[in-house]
């Protein structure tokens, strides 16, 4: 909703308006001047998880990312992370529709976050989420606590 977004001013949407007072495009098909460039947003996101024992901090054991996610258009995902992007969940997507389905290749944040800046964006938000489970009722040690987290960053392009 363009007044919805309008009132609260969010920086990355920049609307265009036709002499009626309607939009002329959304704010992912608006293109920067200069560098010719879509603006809109996509959005990373990854599950993790680790055991605390007793002594905690230092007896935390981590995995790795098992695997980054990417949401938003599908010309904005592919322009910016090229053939390091699985589209195998989603195959045919035409570039102008939204997924949630893509995934990376690489297991590195870092990584990802490197490309979305070399590609002009920049974050907006981020979100997190964790559960704690006691790690007896799968055959841990009594004092072990697996903690679960969803992990989400936005990204945006003006």
């Amino acid at each position: 909703n363009y007044s919805h977004a309008a009132r609260h001013k969010l920086p990355c949407i920049k609307l265009h308006r036709s002499p009626s007072g309607g939009p002329l495009l959304t704010p992912s098909q608006s293109l920067d001047g200069a560098a010719g460039r879509r603006s809109g947003y996509i959005t990373i996101g990854y599950r993790g998880s680790y055991t605390i024992g007793r002594e905690a901090q230092a007896d935390a054991k981590f995995r790795r990312v098992a695997r980054i996610t990417v949401c938003g258009k599908t010309a904005l995902a592919k322009e910016v992370f090229g053939e390091t992007l699985n589209e195998s969940r989603d195959p045919d997507r035409p570039p102008e529709r939204y997924t949630a389905r893509y995934y990376l290749k690489f297991n590195f944040l870092e990584q990802a976050f490197d490309r979305l800046s070399e590609a002009g964006f920049r974050m907006a938000a981020c979100s997190s989420t964790g559960t704690c489970a006691f790690a007896p009722e799968q055959g841990g040690p009594a004092d072990d606590k697996i903690w679960t987290s969803y992990t989400e960053y936005v990204f945006c392009r003006d």
